[in-house]
């Protein structure tokens, strides 16, 4: 798989306490993994349980890769209000505290809000400002601890749900510690998967990796949806992308060592085509 690692996100086990899901993912055969911040799995305000998850990951051997920001419709650095921006974004601040207490790499965060309302082009526009200086706060915040912030490309039918307005705050946004994640089963959602990649390319440090039917955001494993996986990898070994892959899969309410079957079947899968020689494409 050259240097494009394959690792999971620990959100397939987001309603299990961390700590006993780590196991389970180190016996399915993952060492490297993105952290879920669903308060069910993780409490991120508890330094003392982040702690202990820290500690069994060193234990085991695992690294985390990343930390999943949280989201949610409490959480919105584009508000009018300031002093719900402060709130958000001292909250995100926190969620960077754990990840840097996990000795993650990168935060992922959604850019904007949980909202699929459009606004009126002025509010827009506002909006859109305040989450640049939001984003900008949190990068300064991820920079003084040793990470990198990585914005993700959202669902299309949300506030900020288009690449242009992803393009649009990484532009804005002075810290230089920022890059992107290409979720691809957002991306395919948006009905124009290979435009988003060619505009996240020279951004982009990892990759969200799920599939769907293209009608909603099912987080299947790679291969049981309608992407075209040979293309994408294709398009990615063009733009020199040398980044992790994480798998984001669905909470299936399968047993563990099933999801952990499906993960290692998903991880098999991308290998074979990744490393397909060129002429055999």
């Amino acid at each position: 798989m050259s240097d494009w690692r394959c690792g999971i996100s620990t959100g397939c086990f987001y309603k299990t306490p961390i700590l006993d899901a780590l196991p389970v993912v180190r016996d399915g055969g993952f060492v490297t993994i993105e952290v879920c911040s669903f308060p069910a799995h993780l409490d991120y305000h508890d330094q003392r349980a982040v702690e202990k998850a820290a500690a069994m990951m060193k234990s085991l051997g695992m690294d985390a890769n990343s930390f999943h920001a949280p989201f949610a419709d409490t959480i919105d650095i584009s508000s009018p209000d300031p002093g719900h921006r402060a709130d958000s974004v001292r909250e995100l601040n926190t969620a960077c505290d754990a990840a840097a207490a996990l000795r993650a790499s990168y935060v992922v965060l959604h850019p904007g809000p949980e909202q699929a309302h459009k606004p009126p082009p002025e509010e827009r526009y506002q909006r859109m400002r305040h989450a640049a200086e939001s984003l900008n706060a949190v990068a300064s915040h991820c920079r003084l601890t040793g990470l990198t912030l990585l914005l993700e490309n959202m669902l299309p039918h949300l506030l900020f749900g288009h690449v242009s307005d992803l393009m649009f705050l990484l532009g804005a946004i002075r810290e230089t510690n920022v890059g992107t994640c290409l979720d691809t089963g957002h991306a395919f959602l948006s009905k124009d998967l290979r435009t988003v990649v060619h505009k996240l390319s020279g951004h982009l440090r990892m990759l969200h990796v799920n599939d769907n039917m293209g009608d909603r955001d099912a987080h299947l494993s790679p291969g049981e949806g309608a992407i075209d996986w040979t293309s994408l990898f294709r398009q990615l070994r063009q733009w020199n992308f040398h980044g992790p892959l994480i798998l984001e899969l669905a909470d299936s309410g399968e047993a563990p060592e099933k999801i952990m079957e499906r993960a290692r079947n998903a991880r098999s899968y991308l290998r074979e085509i990744i490393d397909r020689p060129a002429g055999a494409e």
